[in-house]
Protein backbone atom coordinates (compact mmCIF):
# COMPACT_ATOMS: atom_id res chain seq x y z
CA UNK A 1 0.00 0.00 0.00
CA UNK A 2 1.84 3.17 -1.13
CA UNK A 3 -0.68 5.81 0.25
CA UNK A 4 -4.12 6.49 2.42
CA UNK A 5 -6.74 5.71 0.35
CA UNK A 6 -9.76 7.89 0.12
CA UNK A 7 -12.96 6.53 1.18
CA UNK A 8 -16.61 7.43 0.58
CA UNK A 9 -18.55 6.01 3.37
CA UNK A 10 -22.00 6.18 3.25
CA UNK A 11 -24.57 5.75 5.93
CA UNK A 12 -23.00 5.58 9.62
CA UNK A 13 -25.19 4.07 11.92
CA UNK A 14 -23.65 1.33 14.66
CA UNK A 15 -22.10 -0.98 11.73
CA UNK A 16 -20.91 2.19 9.31
CA UNK A 17 -19.34 4.05 12.25
CA UNK A 18 -17.18 1.34 13.72
CA UNK A 19 -16.26 0.81 9.99
CA UNK A 20 -15.10 4.36 9.77
CA UNK A 21 -13.53 3.46 13.34
CA UNK A 22 -11.43 0.57 11.80
CA UNK A 23 -10.54 2.60 8.72
CA UNK A 24 -8.86 5.52 10.20
CA UNK A 25 -7.11 3.94 13.30
CA UNK A 26 -5.25 1.68 11.06
CA UNK A 27 -3.44 4.91 9.30
CA UNK A 28 -4.12 3.25 5.77
CA UNK A 29 -7.57 4.77 4.88
CA UNK A 30 -9.11 9.06 5.28
CA UNK A 31 -12.83 8.59 5.70
CA UNK A 32 -15.62 10.78 4.42
CA UNK A 33 -18.75 10.12 6.19
CA UNK A 34 -21.77 10.49 4.70
CA UNK A 35 -24.44 11.69 7.57
CA UNK A 36 -28.00 12.31 7.46
CA UNK A 37 -29.97 12.51 10.99
CA UNK A 38 -26.77 12.84 13.09
CA UNK A 39 -25.17 15.28 11.14
CA UNK A 40 -25.41 18.42 13.47
CA UNK A 41 -24.26 16.14 17.02
CA UNK A 42 -21.33 15.02 15.01
CA UNK A 43 -19.71 18.16 13.91
CA UNK A 44 -20.33 19.86 17.20
CA UNK A 45 -19.38 16.74 19.61
CA UNK A 46 -18.39 14.01 17.73
CA UNK A 47 -19.85 10.17 17.75
CA UNK A 48 -19.34 9.07 21.62
CA UNK A 49 -18.56 5.01 21.00
CA UNK A 50 -18.62 2.23 23.82
CA UNK A 51 -17.02 -0.50 21.97
CA UNK A 52 -15.92 -4.27 23.06
CA UNK A 53 -13.06 -3.77 20.16
CA UNK A 54 -12.27 -0.26 20.99
CA UNK A 55 -13.12 1.08 24.54
CA UNK A 56 -14.67 4.16 25.21
CA UNK A 57 -14.21 7.25 22.59
CA UNK A 58 -15.72 10.50 23.02
CA UNK A 59 -15.54 13.37 20.47
CA UNK A 60 -14.80 10.78 17.70
CA UNK A 61 -15.14 11.68 14.66
CA UNK A 62 -14.24 10.33 10.75
CA UNK A 63 -11.36 12.78 8.40
CA UNK A 64 -14.43 14.02 7.15
CA UNK A 65 -18.22 14.84 7.94
CA UNK A 66 -20.24 15.82 5.44
CA UNK A 67 -24.57 15.86 4.63
CA UNK A 68 -24.44 14.38 1.01
CA UNK A 69 -22.49 12.66 -1.33
CA UNK A 70 -20.21 15.20 -3.09
CA UNK A 71 -21.41 15.97 -6.44
CA UNK A 72 -18.54 16.58 -7.81
CA UNK A 73 -15.59 15.21 -5.58
CA UNK A 74 -12.03 16.96 -5.78
CA UNK A 75 -10.48 14.01 -5.71
CA UNK A 76 -11.46 10.51 -6.76
CA UNK A 77 -12.77 8.12 -4.08
CA UNK A 78 -10.77 5.02 -4.38
CA UNK A 79 -13.77 3.11 -2.43
CA UNK A 80 -17.16 3.69 -1.88
CA UNK A 81 -18.67 1.85 0.99
CA UNK A 82 -22.30 1.51 1.57
CA UNK A 83 -23.52 0.24 5.01
CA UNK A 84 -26.81 1.61 4.70
CA UNK A 85 -29.91 -0.64 5.21
CA UNK A 86 -30.72 -1.70 1.63
CA UNK A 87 -34.48 -0.71 0.88
CA UNK A 88 -35.14 -2.13 -2.62
CA UNK A 89 -38.58 -0.88 -3.52
CA UNK A 90 -37.31 2.63 -2.67
CA UNK A 91 -36.03 5.16 -4.31
CA UNK A 92 -33.37 6.76 -4.83
CA UNK A 93 -31.57 3.19 -5.08
CA UNK A 94 -28.16 2.37 -3.92
CA UNK A 95 -26.45 2.67 -7.79
CA UNK A 96 -28.14 6.20 -7.99
CA UNK A 97 -27.34 7.14 -4.59
CA UNK A 98 -23.17 7.03 -5.11
CA UNK A 99 -23.31 7.72 -8.49
CA UNK A 100 -21.95 11.45 -8.24
CA UNK A 101 -18.77 9.54 -5.96
CA UNK A 102 -18.17 6.82 -8.87
CA UNK A 103 -15.51 7.13 -11.35
CA UNK A 104 -15.55 5.27 -14.09
CA UNK A 105 -13.83 1.98 -13.65
CA UNK A 106 -12.21 2.77 -10.76
CA UNK A 107 -13.71 3.48 -8.03
CA UNK A 108 -14.33 0.32 -6.18
CA UNK A 109 -17.99 -0.25 -4.36
CA UNK A 110 -18.09 -2.15 -1.63
CA UNK A 111 -21.71 -3.67 -0.06
CA UNK A 112 -21.52 -4.00 3.12
CA UNK A 113 -25.08 -5.01 3.28
CA UNK A 114 -27.21 -7.59 3.78
CA UNK A 115 -29.53 -10.37 1.46
CA UNK A 116 -29.09 -11.49 -1.90
CA UNK A 117 -27.97 -10.16 -5.16
CA UNK A 118 -27.67 -6.82 -4.06
CA UNK A 119 -24.84 -6.29 -6.23
CA UNK A 120 -26.70 -6.50 -9.55
CA UNK A 121 -28.33 -2.88 -10.12
CA UNK A 122 -24.35 -2.15 -9.44
CA UNK A 123 -23.35 -3.71 -11.85
CA UNK A 124 -25.26 -2.52 -14.66
CA UNK A 125 -24.71 0.38 -13.78
CA UNK A 126 -20.88 0.07 -13.22
CA UNK A 127 -20.26 -2.71 -15.31
CA UNK A 128 -16.30 -1.36 -15.10
CA UNK A 129 -16.00 -1.05 -11.86
CA UNK A 130 -14.63 -3.47 -8.77
CA UNK A 131 -17.92 -4.27 -6.51
CA UNK A 132 -17.37 -6.36 -3.47
CA UNK A 133 -19.13 -8.20 -1.45
CA UNK A 134 -19.11 -7.18 2.96
CA UNK A 135 -20.95 -9.62 4.84
CA UNK A 136 -20.60 -8.23 8.87
CA UNK A 137 -21.16 -10.36 12.16
CA UNK A 138 -20.99 -7.39 14.55
CA UNK A 139 -23.57 -6.08 17.05
CA UNK A 140 -23.27 -2.53 16.84
CA UNK A 141 -26.02 -0.23 17.54
CA UNK A 142 -27.23 3.46 17.12
CA UNK A 143 -28.97 4.11 20.71
CA UNK A 144 -28.88 7.91 20.16
CA UNK A 145 -27.66 10.33 17.80
CA UNK A 146 -24.05 9.79 17.51
CA UNK A 147 -24.10 7.43 20.63
CA UNK A 148 -22.71 4.08 19.31
CA UNK A 149 -23.38 0.51 21.24
CA UNK A 150 -20.97 -2.00 19.98
CA UNK A 151 -21.42 -5.05 22.06
CA UNK A 152 -20.25 -7.88 20.09
CA UNK A 153 -16.87 -8.41 18.01
CA UNK A 154 -16.54 -6.89 14.59
CA UNK A 155 -16.12 -9.71 11.75
CA UNK A 156 -16.34 -8.58 8.20
CA UNK A 157 -15.84 -11.39 5.59
CA UNK A 158 -14.48 -9.19 2.24
CA UNK A 159 -14.64 -10.81 -1.38
CA UNK A 160 -15.65 -9.80 -4.97
CA UNK A 161 -18.74 -10.28 -6.46
CA UNK A 162 -18.46 -11.86 -9.90
CA UNK A 163 -18.07 -9.56 -13.20
CA UNK A 164 -17.39 -11.17 -16.01
CA UNK A 165 -15.94 -7.80 -17.46
CA UNK A 166 -13.39 -7.65 -14.75
CA UNK A 167 -10.10 -10.38 -14.30
CA UNK A 168 -10.52 -12.75 -11.09
CA UNK A 169 -7.37 -11.83 -10.32
CA UNK A 170 -8.13 -7.86 -10.21
CA UNK A 171 -10.94 -8.34 -8.03
CA UNK A 172 -9.20 -10.25 -5.25
CA UNK A 173 -6.33 -8.04 -5.34
CA UNK A 174 -9.25 -5.27 -4.63
CA UNK A 175 -10.71 -7.16 -2.47
CA UNK A 176 -7.49 -8.20 -0.22
CA UNK A 177 -6.25 -4.54 -0.34
CA UNK A 178 -8.96 -3.22 1.27
CA UNK A 179 -9.05 -6.36 3.91
CA UNK A 180 -5.10 -5.30 4.63
CA UNK A 181 -6.48 -1.69 4.90
CA UNK A 182 -9.51 -2.27 7.28
CA UNK A 183 -7.42 -4.69 9.22
CA UNK A 184 -4.36 -2.50 9.69
CA UNK A 185 -5.31 -1.35 13.28
CA UNK A 186 -5.36 -4.75 14.54
CA UNK A 187 -8.68 -4.13 16.43
CA UNK A 188 -10.74 -6.03 14.19
CA UNK A 189 -11.59 -9.80 12.39
CA UNK A 190 -11.36 -9.05 9.02
CA UNK A 191 -10.98 -11.54 6.54
CA UNK A 192 -10.58 -12.00 2.58
CA UNK A 193 -13.54 -14.41 1.29
CA UNK A 194 -13.89 -15.33 -2.28
CA UNK A 195 -16.82 -17.61 -1.93
CA UNK A 196 -19.18 -14.76 -1.85
CA UNK A 197 -22.49 -17.07 -2.12
CA UNK A 198 -21.48 -19.68 0.62
CA UNK A 199 -21.16 -16.61 2.75
CA UNK A 200 -24.61 -14.64 1.56
CA UNK A 201 -27.07 -17.70 1.48
CA UNK A 202 -25.54 -18.60 5.41
CA UNK A 203 -26.54 -15.28 7.08
CA UNK A 204 -29.54 -15.48 5.42
CA UNK A 205 -30.69 -18.25 7.04
CA UNK A 206 -31.01 -16.36 9.81
CA UNK A 207 -31.86 -12.57 8.32
CA UNK A 208 -34.58 -14.56 5.98
CA UNK A 209 -36.29 -16.31 8.43
CA UNK A 210 -36.01 -15.16 12.30
CA UNK A 211 -35.70 -11.75 11.10
CA UNK A 212 -39.03 -11.65 9.47
CA UNK A 213 -40.65 -13.85 11.72
CA UNK A 214 -40.25 -11.47 14.87
CA UNK A 215 -40.41 -8.26 12.95
CA UNK A 216 -43.70 -9.62 12.22
CA UNK A 217 -45.01 -11.04 15.25
CA UNK A 218 -43.44 -8.71 17.62
CA UNK A 219 -41.51 -11.34 19.68
CA UNK A 220 -37.44 -11.52 20.10
CA UNK A 221 -34.87 -14.05 19.59
CA UNK A 222 -35.63 -15.25 22.90
CA UNK A 223 -39.41 -15.26 23.56
CA UNK A 224 -39.47 -16.65 20.00
CA UNK A 225 -38.05 -19.98 20.95
CA UNK A 226 -40.12 -19.83 23.98
CA UNK A 227 -43.37 -19.03 22.53
CA UNK A 228 -44.84 -22.81 22.48
CA UNK A 229 -44.22 -24.56 19.16
CA UNK A 230 -43.30 -21.27 16.30
CA UNK A 231 -39.85 -22.48 16.14
CA UNK A 232 -41.29 -26.06 15.24
CA UNK A 233 -44.25 -24.71 13.04
CA UNK A 234 -42.63 -21.57 11.47
CA UNK A 235 -38.92 -20.90 12.07
CA UNK A 236 -37.64 -24.18 11.57
CA UNK A 237 -39.95 -24.87 8.06
CA UNK A 238 -38.69 -21.31 6.93
CA UNK A 239 -34.91 -21.84 7.16
CA UNK A 240 -35.28 -25.50 5.93
CA UNK A 241 -36.47 -23.68 2.47
CA UNK A 242 -33.54 -21.46 2.43
CA UNK A 243 -30.85 -24.13 2.67
CA UNK A 244 -32.74 -25.70 0.16
CA UNK A 245 -32.66 -22.55 -2.07
CA UNK A 246 -29.15 -22.18 -1.29
CA UNK A 247 -28.59 -26.04 -2.67
CA UNK A 248 -30.56 -25.13 -5.93
CA UNK A 249 -28.58 -22.80 -6.72
CA UNK A 250 -25.23 -24.54 -6.06
CA UNK A 251 -24.46 -23.50 -2.72
CA UNK A 252 -23.92 -26.28 0.23
CA UNK A 253 -24.47 -24.86 3.59
CA UNK A 254 -23.09 -26.83 6.44
CA UNK A 255 -24.63 -29.45 8.50
CA UNK A 256 -26.71 -28.39 11.63
CA UNK A 257 -26.57 -25.02 10.05
CA UNK A 258 -30.35 -24.66 10.99
CA UNK A 259 -29.91 -25.78 14.59
CA UNK A 260 -26.86 -22.71 14.98
CA UNK A 261 -28.99 -20.12 13.91
CA UNK A 262 -32.01 -20.06 16.16
CA UNK A 263 -29.54 -20.46 19.54
CA UNK A 264 -26.98 -18.42 17.86
CA UNK A 265 -28.24 -15.05 20.09
CA UNK A 266 -28.21 -16.03 23.90
CA UNK A 267 -31.99 -16.76 24.64
CA UNK A 268 -32.11 -13.80 27.63
CA UNK A 269 -30.51 -11.79 25.36
CA UNK A 270 -33.76 -11.12 23.94
CA UNK A 271 -32.45 -9.81 21.05
CA UNK A 272 -34.95 -7.59 19.43
CA UNK A 273 -33.57 -8.17 15.24
CA UNK A 274 -32.88 -5.18 13.09
CA UNK A 275 -36.14 -5.61 11.01
CA UNK A 276 -38.30 -5.35 14.05
CA UNK A 277 -36.04 -2.51 15.46
CA UNK A 278 -37.34 -0.67 12.63
CA UNK A 279 -41.00 -1.75 12.70
CA UNK A 280 -41.23 -0.53 15.78
CA UNK A 281 -39.63 2.60 14.40
CA UNK A 282 -41.68 2.69 11.80
CA UNK A 283 -38.74 2.40 9.44
CA UNK A 284 -38.83 0.79 5.84
CA UNK A 285 -37.61 -2.65 6.20
CA UNK A 286 -34.96 -4.26 3.42
CA UNK A 287 -37.78 -7.46 3.12
CA UNK A 288 -37.02 -7.73 -0.85
CA UNK A 289 -33.20 -8.56 -0.30
CA UNK A 290 -33.62 -10.69 2.52
CA UNK A 291 -36.70 -12.66 1.67
CA UNK A 292 -37.93 -11.66 -1.65
CA UNK A 293 -34.40 -12.54 -3.15
CA UNK A 294 -33.95 -16.01 -1.83
CA UNK A 295 -37.51 -16.78 -2.50
CA UNK A 296 -37.53 -16.01 -6.03
CA UNK A 297 -34.12 -17.94 -6.33
CA UNK A 298 -35.59 -21.12 -4.80
CA UNK A 299 -39.08 -20.66 -6.57
CA UNK A 300 -37.38 -20.14 -9.89
CA UNK A 301 -35.61 -23.70 -9.18
CA UNK A 302 -38.62 -25.89 -8.02
CA UNK A 303 -38.06 -25.44 -4.28
CA UNK A 304 -41.68 -25.55 -2.52
CA UNK A 305 -41.19 -22.52 -0.13
CA UNK A 306 -44.44 -21.91 1.22
CA UNK A 307 -43.59 -20.66 4.34
CA UNK A 308 -41.00 -17.84 2.73
CA UNK A 309 -43.86 -16.96 0.30
CA UNK A 310 -46.40 -16.35 3.51
CA UNK A 311 -43.90 -14.00 5.27
CA UNK A 312 -42.72 -12.25 2.23
CA UNK A 313 -46.55 -11.36 1.17
CA UNK A 314 -47.30 -10.41 4.99
CA UNK A 315 -43.59 -8.11 5.06
CA UNK A 316 -44.77 -6.90 1.69
CA UNK A 317 -48.16 -5.46 3.21
CA UNK A 318 -46.31 -3.97 5.97
CA UNK A 319 -44.56 -2.37 3.86
CA UNK A 320 -47.09 -0.55 1.96
CA UNK A 321 -48.26 0.50 5.62
CA UNK A 322 -45.59 1.75 6.35
CA UNK A 323 -45.52 3.74 3.39
CA UNK A 324 -48.49 5.00 3.92
CA UNK A 325 -47.85 6.48 7.02
CA UNK A 326 -44.53 8.07 5.86
CA UNK A 327 -46.73 9.31 3.07
CA UNK A 328 -45.11 7.80 -0.02
CA UNK A 329 -47.86 6.43 -0.97
CA UNK A 330 -51.62 8.50 -1.40
CA UNK A 331 -55.04 6.74 -0.91
CA UNK A 332 -58.73 8.06 -2.12
CA UNK A 333 -59.97 9.61 0.86
CA UNK A 334 -63.77 8.31 2.24
CA UNK A 335 -66.31 9.23 -0.59
CA UNK A 336 -63.95 10.05 -2.95
CA UNK A 337 -63.34 8.26 -6.08
CA UNK A 338 -60.96 5.90 -7.50
CA UNK A 339 -60.52 8.10 -10.51
CA UNK A 340 -60.36 10.94 -9.12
Amino acid sequence: MSKKAEILLVGSGGVGTITALNLEIGGQAQVTAVLRSNYERVIADGFHIRSCDHGELTHWRPSKVVREIPVQPQRTFDYVVVTTKNIADHRPSVADLIEPAVAPGKTVIVLIQNGLNIEAPLLTKYPNNICLSGISLIGSRETAPALIEHEDLDRLFIGAFENPGISQEARDEAAKDFVERYSAGGKTDCSFAPNVAFHRWQKLVYNACLNPICAITGLDTGRIRLADDIVATLLRPAMEEVVAAAKATGVTLPDGIIDRMITIDPLTLYLQPSMLQDVQKGNLIEFETLVGEPLREGAARGVPMPTLTFLYRTLKAMQWRMKEERGLILIPQKGESLDT
